[in-house]
C-alpha cells in the first residue's frame, strides 16, 4: 500500500470514529468513551502524518509505533462499546471494528519493516 493511500484510509477511519463518538448518549459512561475514543481514533492518522515528516529513522519507527498502540487503544474502545450497548447501532461498530483490525496488522507489518530496515542501514 502506498503511503498516501493509507493516509486516506487512516483519515477515513478517523471520521468513522469521530461519527460514532458523536453518536453516543450523553451519559457519564457515553461521555468519557466518546473522548477516549476521539483521541485514539484520531491519533494514528495524526502520527501517520507526523511520521511521513519525520527527522530520523528512529523517529519514523517511534511514530508508526504510537500509531499503533493508539490503534489497539481504539480497538479496546470499541469492544467495551459493542458489550455495553451504548452505541445506537452496531452497523457502524462492527465494520469500524473490522478496520481497525486491518490497520493494526498494517502496522505491525510496518513496523516490523521499518525496524528491518533501520538495523540494516537502509531508509
Amino acid at each position: 500500500m502506498k503511503p498516501r493511500e493509507l493516509e486516506e484510509r487512516l483519515v477515513d477511519f478517523a471520521v468513522r470514529i469521530i461519527k460514532i463518538a458523536e453518536s453516543l448518549p450523553k451519559t457519564k459512561s457515553g461521555n468519557h468513551l466518546s473522548g477516549q475514543l476521539i483521541r485514539s481514533g484520531t491519533s494514528p492518522a495524526l502520527n501517520y502524518g507526523e511520521g511521513q515528516s519525520a527527522e530520523s529513522k528512529t523517529d519514523f519507527v517511534h511514530k508508526l509505533k504510537v500509531a499503533l498502540k493508539e490503534l489497539r487503544e481504539t480497538s479496546i474502545s470499541l469492544k467495551i462499546l459493542k458489550r455495553t450497548g451504548l452505541a445506537k447501532t452496531l452497523d457502524d461498530i462492527e465494520p469500524s471494528m473490522a478496520e481497525c483490525d486491518e490497520l493494526i496488522a498494517i502496522f505491525v507489518r510496518s513496523v516490523i519493516t521499518a525496524e528491518s530496515n533501520q538495523k540494516k542501514g537502509r531508509a
